[in-house]
């Protein structure tokens, strides 16, 4: 996978996913990536329900909150930023659209849920005092979110106006990739917006990509895309009991 920095302003910097049934979930995502949970917390301000931070031995890799009643399970990703009210009216002057929020406050940080310019959803996250350092690019942890769109042009001019990412390709591959200041921070690419609706999709990094597809389906998950294989990666892309959708990359040998 592609080293990344989570832990500047203006970089994706942490993944959770909201769930109907939050404690389910924890027993699907804990065997299907061997993570422990942490004793449940409650949601951030404004927010009803539990949360459970996700740990991969022992370091902070996610987690599995309490969604909104009658809203589908959901993978979110977040930026951060310094400051979250100041970036939503950047935003909003910038195409965007404030959904939720802004939620929380004080050492235990705050969000803001809102659409890009093109209508996909994305999170804003103002670190807290608390705040904890996510691992990312490791086996069994998250890899990379990559924004699926109908308008690619449209959308580099909102992300790149509103976090200077620059927009470039990826030779060989179906996607493009963004970076700030040189580092790859995300990836983009087209969809006609049927068969895979705009979204931010989130990628995990597996050792197996047909194992994990496998576990998947015995722990009553079901598989979206049959494994296959891209240069230089196998991917699958899995969906959980309760309707949250992840994709999953294993790095093959050259």
């Amino acid at each position: 996978m592609t080293s990344r920095d989570t832990s500047s302003i203006g970089v994706p910097c942490r993944v959770d996913t909201f769930q109907p049934d939050p404690l389910a979930a924890t027993e699907f995502y804990g065997p299907l990536f061997g993570w422990r949970f942490d004793d449940p917390t409650p949601m951030p301000s404004g927010l009803a329900g539990e949360y459970f931070a996700a740990r991969h031995h022992g370091r902070l890799v996610a987690g599995i909150g309490q969604a909104p009643p009658q809203s589908p399970a959901v993978w979110n990703t977040y930026v951060r930023v310094d400051d979250v009210a100041q970036t939503l009216a950047f935003a909003e002057q910038a195409g965007g659209t404030l959904l939720a929020g802004p939620y929380g406050g004080g050492p235990d940080g705050r969000l803001a849920v809102l659409a890009d310019a093109t209508g996909v959803p994305f999170c804003l996250w103002q670190a807290g005092e608390s705040d904890g350092a996510r691992v990312a690019n490791e086996p069994d942890c998250w890899a990379m979110s990559s924004l699926h769109t109908t308008d690619v042009d449209r959308a580099q001019a909102f992300y790149g106006g509103l976090f200077d990412w620059e927009l470039g390709s990826m030779p060989g591959g179906a996607f493009s990739l963004w970076r700030r200041s040189g580092e790859v921070v995300a990836a983009v690419a087209a969809t006609g917006g049927t068969a895979v609706p705009p979204h931010w999709s989130v990628n995990f990094a597996v050792r197996d990509a047909d194992s994990t597809a496998e576990r998947a389906v015995a722990l009553g998950g079901s598989v979206l895309m049959a494994p296959m294989s891209t240069p230089g990666f196998r991917n699958a892309v899995i969906g959980d009991p309760q309707g949250g959708v992840i994709a999953v990359s294993a790095v093959v040998p050259a």
